[in-house]
């Protein structure tokens, strides 16, 4: 008896992990970051344009993208009354999966009085991606953060729809606030009903959360200049803003592209900044270069 020959078998998708520990400490009168890295991510500098006591951290990651079976994992503790900007020089790309799925988790932990950004420039979900987008944060007492969330869906620019593949977004504030959602090519509904996407190819979260309740007046500010900014974009730029609790003041948006979102989200950020802690905008440098 003659057995047919076993039918091949693909590859295991091969895993790099990343992981990067950043701890903010007070010094005397300046917020010190310490850090270690484990794999690809890691801080390329900080820099220190508002005065010693605003730390700016500028996160890289050279490989330029995750690929099915990555996995980034990034940990953040701010210590009291630590103040902080983190952001990136460019977009994450989660590129074509074979089978495995692509994974960037990561947590912040603000203790009390702790001010931190976290701007990130946007996620790119790639055709034929399985990305997933985790983001975590617990604040104490008198700590705030206000953190974006930014994806593209597919490569516009070029032609290239997001025709297959799969991306989950995750943002969690327990006890507080969960978001999550799925968004899958096959979805016709999702990605092209009115009642969903309705064709736009970009999406976006802007928060600023509190670990002590926020003012009401001070809430209806911060919404009343989101509301303002978003006002005077283009039509097809769809943005909605609210506060469903009094900790938390959210915008969310979708456009046909990423770019007016960003620049719209960079303008709310600005305002956002000088009605809650009375500071300029103060851009990162790395957005210009």
């Amino acid at each position: 008896m003659q057995l047919a020959p076993a039918t091949p078998q693909p590859a295991p998708a091969a895993r790099w992990p990343s992981q990067l520990d950043i701890d903010l400490q007070r010094k005397d009168d300046r917020t010190v970051a310490h850090h270690q890295h484990t794999g690809g991510l890691r801080v390329l500098a900080a820099h220190y344009p508002e005065g010693p006591q605003r730390c700016h951290l500028t996160l890289v990651h050279p490989p330029g993208g995750l690929v099915g079976g990555d996995a980034i994992d990034l940990h953040l503790h701010a210590a009291p009354h630590t103040r902080a900007l983190i952001t990136t020089p460019g977009a994450s790309r989660y590129y074509r999966s074979l089978g495995s799925p692509a994974v960037q988790r990561t947590r912040l932990h603000l203790q009390a009085g702790a001010q931190v950004e976290w701007l990130p420039l946007e996620s790119i979900a790639y055709p034929g991606c399985l990305g997933e987008n985790r983001l975590q944060f617990t604040l104490e007492s008198g700590a705030q953060l206000l953190a974006w969330d930014l994806l593209a869906l597919g490569l516009p620019a070029s032609g290239a729809a997001f025709a297959s593949g799969r991306f989950t977004q995750h943002l969690e504030w327990p006890q507080h606030w969960l978001e999550r959602g799925g968004i899958d090519a096959n979805d016709a509904a999702l990605l092209r009903a009115p009642g969903g996407l309705a064709g736009h190819a970009a999406q976006a979260t802007l928060l600023l959360a509190a670990g002590s309740p926020l003012p009401a007046d001070q809430r209806a500010a911060l919404l009343e200049a989101a509301r303002a900014l978003a006002a005077q974009q283009q039509s097809d730029v769809w943005v909605g803003a609210t506060s469903p609790q009094q900790h938390l003041v959210l915008v969310r948006g979708v456009a046909a592209r990423i770019e007016p979102l960003l620049q719209l989200w960079q303008d709310i950020r600005a305002a956002w900044r000088q009605t809650a802690w009375q500071l300029p905008a103060c851009t990162p440098r790395i957005w210009h270069m």
